[in-house]
């Protein structure tokens, strides 16, 4: 079992010191897991690598070790490697020599080549897990609506508490606000044309066709997406993930449809009414402005915002609402069992669903053009 064992780390570090415990067999087909653990620990102190524990150490071991030395010491700060056996000392020493001498040659011909590459196929890597996670998570969804008794329905209520009507009073000062500006800087340019009416077109066509689903699902992933991933990384780090498994449990039933579920289910209820709020701080706005009343604006509304608009932006929120679920849920199970990781990946986690929302919405956009809608 020994020669099986997985190359891993553990952190400790405080303000002044970072000591990394590597255990395992830190051989080229076992170097995974430490990897990505490595690879998210960024300079911040001087850096110890004790490796007493490791089992089997190769070139490969030897190279991940040494390219984390490296980063710290271009960083300004001083690194050590500590314990560890004769022969794993002096298969380090060789090789780490050797990877000395060819550094600068290669650092001046094809760094910014090396770089491209590196990072290329760290995003194919990335690509290629999470559409393993995804394929997983549809193939725990077909068993799911075969056997419908199998959905947790309590936590998908609870989720769309969370989610839903906790979050109306950050999504009504959004869209309120979005509906001002929106009003604000087109009445400034229609007035030079004397077309102040054209303004409730403006507001009722932009808000609810794009700005209220895009603002609802900005704030939803900064706010729900970042939630969940923080509270998987918790479990994950507590072993509470491991806990459920080994009794028998599908994190994916327990913990990630109802999720996904409940945002699929709230998204369009607050797509709703980020409209109406918007739409109101839009009329505010008009009466101010150009003196256009409640019951005129209503009047106008009524005439030019067809339904189309309005069914448009409230289809948006499930897939939106899918996306941040799905991401959020993926990267919570990423997070390793250090403190740093969490916030590592929540920050991915809200970046990734606030982009995939965007680019989404461009796809509806165009679709929606060519189809004349």
């Amino acid at each position: 079992m020994e020669n099986t064992r997985p190359a891993t780390i553990t952190v400790l570090s405080n303000s002044s010191h970072i000591v990394v415990r590597c255990n395992g067999n830190w051989t080229i087909n076992f170097l995974k897991k430490a990897a990505l653990e490595l690879e998210i620990l960024q300079p911040s102190a001087p850096l110890t690598l004790d490796i007493s524990d490791v089992n089997q150490l190769d070139s490969g071991g030897v190279a991940l070790l040494y390219m984390n030395t490296k980063k710290f010491e271009k960083a300004g700060y001083k690194t050590e490697i500590i314990g560890g056996k004769e022969d794993h000392l002096k298969l380090y020493h060789l090789l780490s020599s050797s990877l000395a001498r060819e550094e600068p040659i290669f650092r001046s011909a094809y760094s910014w080549l090396h770089i491209l590459g590196e990072k290329s196929f760290s995003s194919l890597l990335g690509m290629n897990r999470f559409l393993h996670y995804l394929g997983e998570a549809f193939v725990i969804l077909f068993s799911i609506l075969i056997h419908p008794w199998r959905i947790r329905y309590r936590a998908i209520i609870a989720h769309i508490f969370t989610t839903g009507l906790e979050a109306l009073p950050i999504i009504a000062i959004s869209a309120f606000l979005i509906g001002v500006v929106v009003a604000y800087q087109s009445i400034v340019q229609l007035q030079k044309f004397g077309a102040d009416i054209f303004i409730v077109d403006t507001i009722g066509i932009s808000l609810t066709r794009e700005l209220a689903p895009l603002i609802s699902a900005i704030v939803v992933a900064g706010r729900s997406g970042s939630a969940f991933t923080a509270q998987l990384g918790a479990m994950k780090m507590t072993q509470e993930i491991d806990a459920m498994k080994t009794m028998g449990f599908d994190p994916f039933i327990f913990l990630v449809w109802p999720r996904v579920f409940a945002l699929m289910l709230v998204m369009p209820l607050l797509i709703f009414f980020a409209d109406i709020i918007g739409i109101f701080g839009g009329m505010i706005i008009a009466q101010a402005q150009s003196h256009i009343s409640f019951s005129e604006f209503t009047h106008r509304l009524q005439g030019t915002l067809a339904i189309k608009h309005f069914i448009i932006g409230i289809l948006k929120g499930p897939f939106f609402a899918f996306l941040i679920a799905i991401v959020s849920t993926y990267r919570g199970f990423q997070v390793s069992l250090n403190t740093e990781s969490i916030g590592f990946y929540t920050t991915k986690s809200v970046v990734n669903s606030i982009f995939l929302v965007i680019a989404c919405d461009a796809i509806f956009s165009i679709l929606l053009t060519e189809l004349k809608l």
